[in-house]
């Protein structure tokens, strides 16, 4: 096989503490991939600005200015993470061989991008660069992190266990990837679903260098509920269950009922007329905000709106 034309995409929002760090140590790998023969020359780098609201688009145009290598794409606005991804590899589907995306933050060790070069050339259609271990992260997010992959697996969904969006693609598998149009796009079990020969990549996660994450807490369960809903209907599943389990409950409090008035124990009572009513409300609420996810999701993908909209593209 000849040396394959190699897109790397990088998404970016408010990335200007890091992002001239992450060109350089990207600039680097790349000339060193291209002196040994491992990518074509005409590789590129593809910096994908996803609304962001500092200057990282006014760096990302200093650098396509400076490097022709460097190509900058400006969304109309923030789409999310997911969209802008998408938009950095359909923006130049038939320019390259074979796609990487990676995270602006650094923490993705570049170096795991030789192997997943050498799996390609090796028949690998799709390669995932997979996390070997979760020591530098803190306790409380490790745990919540494999319990999500644990359960995703567990409800279906065909997850790469610690695989994150650090994954080489080819052009084919690309085009595939087009067909799935859901507006809700959870690249993590998408991708598997695409088949196709895959292999995995270990590697160990470095320390962010600079800025701040862009997933803290909360945006961390959207993103995992999102997916959830996205490709499992087990929590509807699960409303079907709780719903037995009421009906049992309530067989028996009528059970309960009888037999104290059998025996002649009545016991007038707020407390017994109360604590039914606030359970089963309590959980129609539950059930009906549960349904009423999935229907909003539908309500979304039938409109058909754009996962994003390219503003500009400079050196396509």
């Amino acid at each position: 096989m000849s040396e394959p034309r190699l897109l790397l995409v990088i998404p970016c929002y408010n990335e200007e503490a890091i992002l001239e760090m992450t060109y350089t140590a990207l600039c680097t790998y790349y000339a060193n991939l291209k002196a040994e023969g491992i990518i074509a020359k005409e590789s590129k780098l593809c910096f994908v600005n996803d609304g962001s609201r500092d200057k990282t688009w006014e760096i990302i145009e200093s650098l396509t200015l400076r490097d022709s290598q460097v190509i900058g794409v400006q969304l109309s606005r923030n789409f999310g993470h997911q969209s802008a991804i998408m938009a950095g590899l359909e923006s130049q589907l038939d320019s390259f061989d074979c796609f990487i995306t990676i995270d602006a933050d650094l923490q993705d060790d570049v170096q795991a991008m030789t192997g997943m070069l050498e799996k390609y050339k090796q028949g690998a259609r799709i390669v995932y660069g997979v996390r070997s271990d979760r020591g530098s992260d803190s306790w409380f997010k490790r745990s919540t992190a494999e319990g999500f992959y644990k359960l995703m697996q567990k409800m279906g969904v065909p997850v790469v266990f610690n695989h994150a969006d650090f994954r080489l693609m080819d052009r084919r598998v690309l085009q595939e990837l087009g067909n799935f149009r859901e507006i809700n796009l959870f690249l993590r079990g998408v991708v598997p679903l695409i088949g196709f020969k895959s292999e995995k990549v270990f590697y160990s996660r470095l320390e962010r260098q600079a800025g701040e994450t862009k997933y803290p807490l909360n945006k961390m369960l959207l993103f995992a509920w999102n997916g959830i809903t996205s490709f499992s209907t087990f929590p509807m599943r699960l409303v079907l269950y709780f719903g037995f389990f009421n009906f049992l409950v309530a067989m028996a409090i009528v059970m309960y009922i009888l037999f104290s008035y059998m025996i002649g124990y009545t016991v007038p009572g707020w407390t017994s007329t109360m604590l039914p009513i606030t359970f089963f409300s309590g959980s129609n609420m539950i059930a009906l905000g549960l349904i009423g996810e999935y229907i909003g999701k539908i309500y979304e993908e039938v409109k058909g709106r754009p996962r994003y909209i390219i503003d500009k593209i400079i050196n396509e």
